[in-house]
């Protein structure tokens, strides 16, 4: 062990003089102390970016998309048509998709679903 029994108050001292969070069970039952109405009341224009570094088309250029794996071995490509289609039916579209899928594998003849 690095630290003795006495050393867990410097620690937990240290900590908070840096600004982290002592995670002691107290503490992850405390209620968050951002005030919601007021954030939400803000308009784009009223927060502060000066910390967030600007995204430039190098940026974009480099960026790539991250699937996780198990989601990846889901992904359908759908021509922007036939998804134009299907998103203009309503907010469950998705839900549609899967529905006509699957009634086209059981009026196929073949109701065998895994």
């Amino acid at each position: 062990m690095l630290f003795g029994q006495n050393d867990k108050g410097i620690l937990s001292e240290l900590s908070q003089q840096e600004g982290q969070i002592d995670m002691s069970g107290n503490d992850l039952n405390n209620t968050s102390r951002t005030n919601w109405e007021a954030l939400e009341s803000m308009s784009d224009d009223d927060i502060n970016y000066s910390d967030i570094p600007p995204l430039t088309d190098e940026f974009f250029e480099k960026a790539m998309l991250r699937v996780p794996a198990a989601e990846a071995k889901n992904l359908v490509q759908l021509d922007k048509d036939v998804m134009a289609w299907f998103q203009s039916q309503g907010s469950e579209y998705k839900t549609l998709i899967n529905a006509v899928l699957r009634r086209h594998i059981e009026s196929s003849g073949n109701q065998q679903l895994v």
